[in-house]
């Protein structure tokens, strides 16, 4: 049987619910026809086909660079300069892994994430994430709304104009019922975001500092609110650079792109590309802000993205102040695009409804209307006099922080399931990096929660608590891999085939959800799942107090 035959075969009965995400690769600068089978063996067609396939990995990074991080990225700037660069540079590894595996299980699947979670760990788990995720990206679109009335505002276009406008469009674009024309839409968003370089230019910060603050890793726990006020920005910028929302909207844009495991590799160049735009705009922004505000009254006293345009045009003119609010503006509408998307695309998901951007209103009209609901209540509660909207914009980004070890530990499940992925299971080097970053992501929490507790908590108290949790996490690995290596035979892993079975990995579907073997939770992973649910609840009301505390401060 050839290679085309085979994947006939597998397609005819894999677990894709919607037959309009079956067919050609339609991406905004060009098109692979379903039964384009030929081998890609020259530069020119390597090339047309990344085009083709380019789309969500940029969409989802550049959506991260959004409102909130113009408010996150320009705090850490104008705060403390560039001594948080460091936590980008960090950063790059995480959102490669994290949404390398998502993409994976989108082009292997054709199963969003939230319908996996529910088929593969049950209603109640599945439940829980998806309430979080429509709660947190609820709050996040308000927040881009709010960068638009900022970003108007300062441009002297009224807020009321500058939001029902932006609505308009944001639907708008979503309701052509055309995949490609969204794509180029979202597409020429996203190459507004690169009018951040000129910005960075014309603000002439010293390459001497930028590289220090890039290799020189610093904690400042002077000023006002201590180390609890930057430990709550550092989680800040975790929480708006690896978001939970980018788990839901890759794996799902990827399977309306209608991208197989053949364009794997070239869906991770298009991740990679993505990843470089994301953090080139937030050091741009960082490294901005930090020489814009340096030695100044404003320096350590952030208001708001508005002020932060204030601050450049009076440091490097009016036309950089006006571009840095263009920018905004981009972000926001861009940001808003990709996280209402990921809302309208698990709720789809899971309710079974018909839910892809090749389908007209009429086709998937419940799709469309949670789509423009979310976009209109958020635009509804910014123009609302009295509006919390600074606390708002204040803890988004960090409740994304605090959420995203639950979101990780399911990615990291599901991406260990063989029954879900096959061949295309992780490999050792993955699960091991991953759960680094889980334990990373717990020990900020953890942190946070402790600087809360105790405003005066010490640099040296809070590399004790890292180390004790670094401490717990070694002897829990040791655990499970010695309890993993007496209860079962060695994964096949995702990382090491080779030769001939390159061809059925390329080929091989996961079949319909309805013919998977039901999957066996231990009694220790409950009890896990539980525990890591109770701690990041409390985790959460912590935060809440903690922000209100700031908001009422200020």
């Amino acid at each position: 049987m050839t290679a085309l035959e085979v994947e006939v075969t597998a397609a005819a009965r894999t677990a894709v619910l919607d037959e309009a995400h079956v067919g050609d690769i339609r991406g905004a600068l060009g098109t692979i026809k379903a039964d384009d089978y030929a081998a890609r063996t020259t530069v020119s067609a390597k090339l047309k086909t990344l085009l083709a396939v380019v789309g969500p990995g940029l969409i989802v990074m550049v959506g991260d660079n959004d409102a909130g991080a113009f408010s996150t990225y320009g705090q850490a700037g104008q705060n403390y300069g560039t001594r948080l660069l460091w936590t980008l540079l960090l950063l790059i590894p995480v959102l490669y892994v994290n949404q390398e595996m998502v993409l994976r299980l989108g082009a292997v699947t054709g199963v969003g994430h939230a319908r996996l979670i529910m088929a593969r760990f049950g209603k109640l788990w599945g439940t829980f994430e998806v309430i979080d995720l429509f709660l947190l990206n609820g709050l996040t679109i308000v927040t881009e709304f709010i960068g638009i009335a900022l970003a108007a505002g300062y441009l002297g276009v009224p807020k009321i104009v500058a939001v029902i406008f932006a609505a308009g469009v944001i639907i708008a674009t979503a309701f052509t019922g055309s995949f490609r024309a969204f794509e180029r839409i979202a597409m020429t968003f996203c190459a507004g975001s690169l009018l951040l370089i000129p910005l960075y230019l014309m603000a002439h910060p010293a390459a001497a500092q930028m590289g220090r603050g890039f290799v020189t890793p610093d904690l400042p726990g002077g000023g006002t609110g201590g180390m609890a006020a930057v430990m709550l920005l550092v989680i800040g910028i975790v929480g708006t650079t690896v978001a939970p929302w980018q788990l839901f909207f890759q794996q799902s844009y990827v399977i309306d792109k209608r991208i197989t495991p053949r364009f794997i590799r070239y869906e991770k160049a298009d991740l990679w590309i993505g990843i470089g735009v994301v953090i080139l705009g937030g050091a741009a922004l960082m490294g901005t802000t930090a020489v814009v505000f340096a030695g100044r009254p404003g320096a350590g006293n952030f208001t708001n993205s508005a002020g932060l345009a204030s601050g450049v045009a009076a440091y490097a003119g009016h036309l950089a102040g006006a571009l840095f609010a263009v920018a905004l503006l981009d972000a926001a509408i861009i940001g808003a695009f990709a996280v209402s998307l990921s809302s309208a695309y698990a709720i789809g998901d899971v309710l079974g409804m018909k839910h892809s951007l090749h389908r007209g209103v009429r086709g998937a009209k419940g799709f469309y209307a949670l789509y423009a609901a979310l976009i209109s209540v958020a635009a509804t509660i910014v123009l609302l006099p009295g509006s919390p909207l600074g606390l708002i914009t204040e803890g988004v980004q960090v409740l994304a922080g605090v959420l995203l070890p639950a979101a990780t530990v399911f990615l990291l499940m599901l991406c260990n399931d063989k029954a879900v992925l096959g061949p295309w299971v992780n490999g050792r080097r993955t699960n091991a990096f991953t759960a680094v970053v889980i334990t990373a992501l717990i020990t900020l929490s953890v942190v946070l929660t402790a600087s809360v507790i105790f405003p005066a908590i010490t640099g040296t108290q809070i590399v004790v608590i890292m180390a004790a949790c670094a401490t717990a996490a070694v002897g829990a690995g040791g655990w499970l891999l010695v309890r993993g290596r007496r209860s079962r035979a060695p994964a096949v892993g995702g990382d090491t085939v080779r030769g001939d079975a390159v061809v059925n990995r390329m080929t091989w579907r996961m079949p319909p959800l309805s013919e998977l073997p039901t999957p066996k939770i231990t009694g220790a992973r409950r009890v896990g799942l539980i525990g890591l649910r109770g701690y990041l609840a409390i985790a959460l009301i912590m935060v809440i107090v903690k922000v209100i505390l700031l908001a009422i401060a200020h």
